[in-house]
């Protein structure tokens, strides 16, 4: 079941920020498996790039920042409603 905001979106509220940072990361882990499984795929096939590890494993650091980033943003008690 997707998710759904049960009030009037708004930037401004932690919550909402909150939730549009997961969505981004799933899509980023999403993004990041499909291009990357098929960069792979072909390779194997015989498409030789040269570079496919180094791209793979910056792609990844990227990920990991990007979840460092979500798991630190969490809004604060204060904020939440």
């Amino acid at each position: 079941m997707p998710p759904r905001w049960p009030r009037e979106p708004d930037p401004n509220d932690p919550a909402y920020r909150r939730l549009e940072n997961r969505i981004n990361f799933a899509l980023h882990i999403a993004l990041f498996s499909a291009i990357n499984s098929g960069l792979w795929f072909f390779q194997q096939l015989g498409h030789p790039f040269e570079h496919l590890s180094t791209v793979t494993l910056l792609w990844f650091a990227g990920l990991g920042l990007h979840a460092i980033f979500i798991w630190r943003d969490r809004p604060d008690k204060s904020e939440a409603q």
